[in-house]
Order: structure tokens, then sequence, then C-alpha cells
């Protein structure tokens, strides 16, 4: 049976319309808040098996989430795949290994997040992971907000695929109405 992913997004209120800055500094009309649905252990877990089971010819030693938002996905896709789990943090501005969490010469690393809109913090990840001197087997997420526009140099997947609008927030229609806007999230937005 395929499952209909969107739909219980929806139906756990993580996908909400009305006028988001994203942590990229776009501004949008849609933000995906995957807290919600992964507050759920079983919807976490199933989540999870999923993109494990996608990724899963990527052979990884270890998934490697960004805090905040990937650090649970992550989780659950190791868990079902059978491997660590670690996860990368911003300190001073960059993502960064900390914790005693660290990628080995050699070790293959998928790295996982929940949302993908310009892919800016999934290749920053990846870049960790070439800086260790890893091998970056694949990205996977649960939405990909970008219709699959953002590319990876690796094998990448997403459980849903959206083709959701951004804007510069110079050009935002919903700034010009002069619609007030929303910084939902886990982390300030970069300058655009």
């Amino acid at each position: 049976m395929i499952e209909d992913w969107l739909v219980r997004f929806r139906r756990f209120g993580a996908v909400q319309e009305g006028h988001f800055l994203l942590t990229s500094g776009l501004h949008s009309t849609a933000y995906i808040q995957s807290a919600l649905i992964l507050q759920h252990t079983r919807e976490a877990s199933a989540l999870g098996s999923a993109i494990a089971d996608r990724m899963r010819q990527t052979h990884p030693d270890v998934v490697l989430g960004p805090a905040l938002g990937g650090i649970v996905i992550a989780h659950e896709v190791a868990r079902a795949l059978g491997v660590r789990s670690i996860f990368a943090e911003r300190a001073e501005g960059r993502m960064t290994l900390r914790r005693d969490f660290a990628v080995a010469p050699g070790e293959r690393v998928l790295v996982v997040e929940d949302v993908i809109t310009t892919g800016g913090s999934a290749q920053e990840v990846a870049g960790l992971v070439r800086d260790a001197g890893g091998i970056l087997v694949g990205v996977a997420a649960l939405v990909d907000r970008s219709g699959g526009r953002v590319r990876f140099d690796a094998p990448h997947a997403a459980l849903i695929s959206l083709d959701l609008p951004v804007y510069p927030a110079d050009a935002c229609p919903l700034c010009r109405r002069g619609e007030s806007v929303v910084k939902p999230g886990s982390r300030a937005p970069r300058s655009p």
C-alpha cells in the first residue's frame, strides 16, 4: 500500500498556511511544521521506516541530522536501519559536530533532514561529512518543498515533494499587501 504522507501531515496540522519567514530568509504562503507529526511516536516511527526503505540500498553506517529539525527523523531512520544516529548543531553560525559525535574516515553517512527548501542545512552537514573523510551516501527528507529543484551530489529522496512558492523579502506579494509575517521554526533566518 502506498501511503499518502501529505494527508497524514495535514491531519496533524503540520501543513500551515499564512505568511511565513523561512530559515532561508525567503517568504512563503506555506510552512511545514514537521514537529507536529513527529511528536507522535508511532508516526515518527512510520516516517523513519519509510525513509529507511527508500535509502536502504545506500548501506549507511551512520545517519546524521541537522539540529534541530532533523534530529528526531534522523534517529528514527537510523533505528529502522539498525545504525548509529548523530546530529550536527550550530555553533557560532556554522554547523558542527559536538558532544563527542564524529564521522570516521571512510564511514558511510546518510544525511536526513525534516524539510528541505533551499538545501542549505543539508549541504552544510554534507560538507562536514566530506571534511571528516566520510562518504556521503545519500540525503533524505520528510518533505522537499522545492518540488525537486534542489540537487545533491549523492542519491536523494523525500517522502513528500511539494512545489511551494517562496519569495525574496523585497519581492514578496504578501508583504506588499501589508500582511504580517510569522517566523516559525527553530533558528533565526539567514540574511537574504
